[in-house]
């Protein structure tokens, strides 16, 4: 039994959590979140995007056939399932069971930031979207969406869709500049915790796009995700000669427990504080059970 952190912060790893049917594997995986009932949505890059586990990893149902093109980051809030299809720039709400709900921006449509390769720091800024990577709600009801891959840049939305305001520019080192704003989360005061990747920080702003601070305690940080306590938990990628790992935060920013994983992309702590982590390059999802 492998066990990793600190305290509180102490955990089980449950390696190759999820239970496919015989023959099933999975493929390339996303990102990863759970709903009111714990139930587990696991999002990859193959058809059926969308499965769902229950606590213990046995598989339910799935759903999604045909309507991803290119899975990216996966939210659940008040039991809505928020979506990202990265490639062709389209932001997507269903129900738990897969019926579509709203869509934001337009299927193969992308705004003009000058930027050919996804990853690249963009030339210039734009408008939604061009290779966005995640959308979440926030409590006043609007919707934030992280444009990363292409584009470098936070947009804000009403409920229906409406475009309220975006900010961010290319760079490196000034605030609110992004390389690769690649997750986000909104918390109940209305900040804005954005994971800037390339620039291997956390940049947190007001609702209204105001910067206020930055977190420079995290490497490549990939997913964000908040406990009830109010504790963030990081997934970040290897960087320089250190490993993948996920670190444990507290409201400012400092390290509350840290340790190496086999990679990182996507990231999500349940109700009961379990962690489960999405595996790209090991193509799995990991369970790390709270014995704090």
């Amino acid at each position: 039994m492998t066990t990793v952190g600190t305290g509180k912060h102490t955990y089980r790893l449950v390696q190759d959590w999820a239970k496919l049917p015989p023959g099933e594997t999975l493929s390339t995986v996303s990102a990863v979140a759970t709903d009111s009932q714990d139930l587990v949505y696991v999002f990859q890059r193959k058809d059926p995007p969308v499965l769902v586990f229950d606590r213990d990893g046995n598989y339910l149902n799935s759903w999604g056939h045909g309507a991803i093109t290119s899975p990216h980051g996966i939210y659940i809030a008040d039991d809505v399932v928020y979506l990202t299809d990265r490639d062709d720039s389209v932001a997507l709400k269903y129900t738990l069971d897969g019926k579509p709900l709203q869509i934001l921006g337009q299927r193969g449509v992308h705004s003009d930031t000058g930027c050919e390769k996804p990853g690249d720091l963009v030339p210039r800024a734009a408008g939604p979207f061009n290779y966005l990577t995640e959308m979440v709600p926030s409590p006043s009801g609007d919707i934030y969406v992280s444009d990363g891959y292409r584009n470098a840049r936070v947009h804000r939305f009403s409920g229906d869709g409406r475009l309220i305001a975006s900010w961010g520019e290319p760079g490196k080192s000034g605030p609110s500049q992004f390389h690769l704003p690649h997750s986000l989360y909104v918390g109940q005061d209305g900040r804005v915790y954005v994971c800037d990747r390339e620039n291997s920080r956390i940049q947190v702003f007001s609702a209204d796009g105001q910067y206020i601070t930055m977190w420079t305690s995290v490497q490549r940080p990939t997913d964000i995700s908040v406990d009830g306590e109010g504790v963030f938990y990081v997934s970040q990628l290897a960087a320089d000669s250190a490993p993948p790992r996920i670190s444990v935060l507290d409201g400012d920013g400092n390290v509350l427990a840290q340790w190496d994983s086999r990679s990182a992309h996507g990231l999500w702590v349940d109700s009961r504080g379990d962690i489960y982590l999405a595996l790209t390059g090991d193509m799995s999802v990991d369970k790390y059970i709270c014995q704090g």
